[in-house]
């Protein structure tokens, strides 16, 4: 017999699971000031280490445009921000779209939809922002920087939610958890990607 206490047990340990592998850990089977440290360790050191091996294609993006960055070097002084914007674009889209699924508002044969419908969200928002980024860059720098951090938030802030909308979908029609393949894996590729877009929109409007 299933009572209602082990249903919400049930729930509650669905739902931790599920917030702990969108943080990029495993989830913890006992109170967290119960858990040894050890455990705690084993819990996190495989995604950071899968994390930093997916981190490599953002170093190795920095050292192919590493000649651009020396001709204009207050490019660098943007690339947290881009990156950052980008992580927290395709997240907050993921994080949507995978509680979507769970409450069943959406199915994986809904990815076009959710596709465009993340596409219009995240060309709005890369709007707005890019229209402040342009505004101050080009009253502290340039108006041609500011042309260029304008435009890459408005790339950035598209290709991400378009990622980070569809990837759960796509999780789920494979059968894998769509926590697993949310956050962290997001913020990698947004990463690698956004600094792209950068500095081939850079090249393009500086004449590098």
């Amino acid at each position: 017999m299933l009572t209602i206490d082990d249903a919400v047990r049930i729930l509650e340990f669905e739902e931790s699971e599920d917030s702990a592998r969108q943080g990029g850990t495993e989830p913890l089977r006992r109170p967290y000031l119960s858990t040894p440290v050890r455990t705690l360790v084993r819990s996190r050191v495989v995604w950071l280490l899968v994390l930093a091996i997916g981190a490599t294609l953002t170093v190795q993006v920095l050292e192919v445009f590493e000649a651009t960055l020396e001709q204009v070097t207050v490019l660098a002084l943007f690339v947290p921000l881009l990156i950052g914007t980008g992580g927290n674009t395709g997240n907050q889209a993921a994080t949507t779209v995978t509680r979507a699924l769970a409450l069943g508002d959406v199915r994986p044969r809904d990815t076009l939809r959710v596709l465009t419908r993340e596409l219009r969200t995240g060309s709005m928002l890369g709007l707005l922002l890019g229209t402040l980024g342009f505004s101050i860059a080009s009253l502290v720098y340039s108006v041609q920087i500011g042309l260029v951090i304008g435009l890459t938030l408005l790339a950035v802030c598209t290709i991400a939610a378009a990622v980070g909308g569809s990837m759960p979908l796509i999780a789920r029609a494979v059968k894998v958890d769509p926590a697993v393949f949310s956050n962290p894996f997001i913020s990698t590729f947004v990463d690698a990607t956004g600094l792209i877009v950068y500095f081939v929109i850079a090249r393009l409007i500086l004449g590098l």
